[in-house]
């Protein structure tokens, strides 16, 4: 049996779990979310806990156990917590920073590069190089932070672009051929 998918879902205090048929509602501090997973996963609530179950060992049923548990998981800590995707802008003149609802980026353009917050994201610019992307749907906060980081990626020579914090991209060396001209 699935290591992850046998595991219950603990259900903290202030969420609302609702589950209709294989749509799943999540309500919660932060937020409401709505999901509808396959139908062949049995998802019920007991007491305090959200359990999911298979109702056999294929393979196909196998790989939906875990994955369907995982969703959930974090369908119930974003209502609670959040999540949070931190970028960081590398790169002389480049900067960012927050107008009304959009972010506004100079990334070495001749135009700035101005994207608007979504529903369900929150964009907040702590200083000039520094973005944080929050939400309650962990692949929603995912996607907005690879679409933002998509507008300059960090380029390999001199590491300028928009970067995940902690990540590493791997300097090349340049030319080689420097002082062997004759």
């Amino acid at each position: 049996m699935s290591r992850i998918g046998r595991k219950p879902i603990n259900i903290p205090t202030g969420v609302d779990v609702k589950v209709d048929g294989s749509v799943v509602t999540v309500k919660g501090p932060k937020g409401t979310l709505t999901h509808s997973f396959h139908p062949n996963m049995a998802i019920s609530v007991e007491g305090n806990e959200l359990i999911v179950t298979r109702p056999n060992d294929e393979k196909e049923n196998k790989a939906l156990h875990g994955l369907t548990r995982t969703l959930l998981h974090n369908m119930v800590v974003g209502v609670t917590e959040g999540f949070k995707k931190e970028l960081e802008v590398n790169g002389v003149g480049y900067r960012v920073q927050k107008q009304g609802k959009n972010l506004v980026m100079n990334l070495g353009y001749s135009h700035q590069v101005i994207v608007p917050e979504v529903d369900g994201i929150t964009i907040e610019v702590p200083s000039a190089n520094k973005i944080t992307i929050l939400g309650a749907d962990k692949q929603q906060v995912g996607q907005f932070a690879a679409e933002v980081r998509e507008k300059r990626l960090p380029e390999p020579y001199k590491g300028k672009g928009i970067r995940y914090v902690g990540e590493h991209v791997r300097h090349k060396e340049g030319k080689a051929g420097k002082g062997a001209k004759k």
